[in-house]
């Protein structure tokens, strides 16, 4: 079991070591907490997790079974994921879910509920949940995930046991991208470099081209920018501001590669990120004085 975890999750060894102890002694904790940075594979760990603990084959999870397919295809009749990414997770979302919980398992060994991302959730949908993690029944289980524990109400966290997810390493994701995905060895170099030890962030550009050619129009924008006066810049700026996440990820882009140029310039090339663009990097870290 702890092999075939380890063959579905990567990087998270320890993780996977002690879900697997916990099934094997059968000690499977009623709530679980995963905490860690976004696209570390929270919400992965927990799919894997609740395939293993329904599976109907050998080895679990084996990825094969009905069961391992139906949790995979978010069809399973006794695992529920709630992911709301745009909007917080109410109450009467909390409410729905308890009344499906109430129910003995349809199919599975377990009722399984995956709340992600669970900080967003409303004051209100937090204190519902805790009449079921405060009554915890022997065929429930609750896998919240969040990016940190101090996030959460102290009276939600005292009632889980927590799991807290890592950065990959580097060369794991590039492996892993190379050995899994098909990625060339060009390719998984810069997204292993790029991917700051997510995973899941990884898989999603190797998926999605567009993801780093908006990656690269936004790093060619920004060296445009730079020879232009503050009202041009401000100006490119605005045209952002009303599309939230297009201007966070522009944000995130330029501030790796303006830390690859202060790198460059203290000498410590070793950790530059960008390394498709560190000629250009380097022309800018030496042209460049400090107050710019």
């Amino acid at each position: 079991m702890h092999q075939a975890l380890t063959n579905v999750i990567f990087g998270h060894d320890q993780t996977t070591n002690l879900l697997a102890r916990a099934m094997i002694s059968g000690r499977v904790p009623q709530a679980l907490l995963v905490t860690g940075i976004p696209h570390l594979g929270k919400t992965s760990l927990a799919r894997a997790f609740a395939m293993a603990l329904n599976c109907t084959g050998e080895n679990p999870p084996c990825n094969r079974c009905p069961s391992c397919r139906k949790i995979s295809h978010q069809t399973h009749p006794d695992v529920t994921i709630l992911d709301t990414p745009h909007e917080p997770l109410k109450i009467e979302q909390i409410r729905a879910l308890q009344r499906d919980l109430s129910l003995k398992p349809y199919e599975g060994r377990y009722k399984i509920a995956i709340l992600c991302d669970f900080e967003r959730a409303t004051l209100a949908a937090a204190n519902a949940l805790l009449k079921t993690l405060e009554e915890p029944s022997d065929h429930i289980v609750l896998i919240l995930t969040a990016q940190k524990a101090t996030a959460l109400l102290p009276t939600i966290v005292s009632r889980c046991q927590i799991i807290n997810l890592k950065p990959v390493a580097d060369e794991t994701i590039t492996d892993v991208l190379q050995a899994h995905w098909g990625a060339s060895t060009e390719e998984a170099n810069l997204i292993g470099r790029l991917a700051a030890g997510r995973l899941g962030w990884a898989v999603t550009a190797l998926s999605d081209p567009e993801l780093l050619s908006r990656r690269q129009q936004h790093l060619t924008d920004l060296m445009t920018i730079m020879s232009q006066g503050y009202a041009f810049r401000l100006a490119y700026v605005q045209a952002f501001a009303k599309e939230y996440q297009s201007l966070v990820e522009m944000l995130n882009f330029w501030l790796c590669w303006w830390r690859d140029v202060m790198l460059i310039r203290s000498h410590s090339i070793a950790g530059v990120v960008n390394v498709d663009l560190t000629e250009k990097s380097t022309w800018f870290a030496n042209n460049l004085s400090t107050e710019e």
